[in-house]
């Protein structure tokens, strides 16, 4: 009966162009994924695309959710090892399914928590948000693996600025106020570190995320007593970052784990930290590829010295 049925996708459309992506977005199903300890559950948010060439009316949207099921079920059965590698099996499925298509996409998102110590030494629960993108075109697959984190970062700004009118209080604590964080405003920093997963190499969330919490001024908890929320404050302002710096000890701390990886390796890593003292936020961002990284790195003794030269120019 069903070969019966005209085929209304398959049919020259109207307006014969092509699309770029075309597909279903928003679906929502639950897949098994094996660590190292233990089996993770995992709720991901899944949107899947092909392009279209100009001579094909739909992309046949319903083989994508029926790949999705079946991956589903493969992944319940026999957890993945990773939502990157899930994204890979579903790219190479679609392709089979969508001859048609040069260009198959994949992107995955979810939450994940992991245990972590909070300063008096307690295991909290803590919400991170991991994703993946995996493109097959040509039949070559790039796969990504990021995450976004969410952090704390200090104002060096208005914390020098609050020092020099304090110094200009009290000069005979001058020589004391140099010595210790002095009041800033700090903010919320929400930090994305987005790496390309060269072939044959692999890239661990739990290392990503690593990366993110030590790149702000201090990182934060789900439970902090009374205790906890002093040395949590205290070292944040001992460690005063921009929405800048937070980006580039990023990139140094991703430079150094994986310094090996191929020197065309995309990186994305961005920050936006959540203004206390405005309504509005800060925002930087930093696209490359590794070979960009180690060339700067390199060439950061140089600008070392620039930078003691600037301060003797000054002073």
């Amino acid at each position: 009966m069903e070969k019966d049925l005209p085929d209304i996708q398959a049919i020259l459309p109207k307006v014969n162009f092509k699309l770029t992506r075309v597909g279903v977005t928003n679906v929502t199903k639950q897949i098994v994924v094996k660590r190292p300890d233990r089996n993770v559950i995992l709720q991901p948010t899944i949107n899947l695309y092909v392009d279209l060439p100009s001579t094909k009316k739909g992309a046949d949207m319903s083989r994508n959710v029926e790949i999705i099921e079946e991956i589903v079920e493969n992944s319940i059965k026999t957890p993945c090892s990773s939502i990157e590698d899930l994204g890979e099996n579903i790219v190479k499925m679609m392709s089979k399914r969508h001859p048609y298509a040069t260009r198959m996409e994949v992107e995955i998102f979810s939450d994940y928590f992991l245990d972590r110590k909070n300063p008096s030494g307690k295991v909290t629960q803590e919400r991170y948000r991991i994703f993946s993108k995996v493109v097959m075109e040509n039949k070559k697959i790039r796969k990504m693996i990021g995450v976004t984190s969410t952090g704390i970062s200090v104002c060096p700004c208005a914390m020098e600025t609050v020092r020099a009118h304090l110094k200009e209080r009290y000069p005979e604590y001058s020589d004391f106020l140099d010595r210790i964080p002095v009041p800033s405003h700090n903010q919320r920093n929400n930090l994305t570190i987005l790496i390309e997963i060269p072939e044959g190499n692999s890239v661990e969330i739990n290392d990503l995320i690593e990366i993110a919490e030590k790149s702000y001024s201090n990182s934060t908890y789900e439970i902090l007593k009374r205790k906890d929320e002093m040395e949590l404050v205290l070292k944040a302002h001992e460690n005063p970052k921009f929405v800048e710096d937070v980006v580039r000890e990023a990139l140094k701390l991703i430079y150094d784990r994986y310094r090996d990886f191929p020197d065309d390796t995309i990186i994305t890593v961005k920050s936006e930290s959540e203004e206390s003292i405005h309504k509005h936020n800060a925002f930087a961002e930093r696209i490359c590829t590794l070979k960009e990284i180690k060339e700067e790195e390199n060439n950061s003794g140089e600008h070392d010295k620039k930078n003691k030269y600037n301060r003797e120019c000054c002073t």
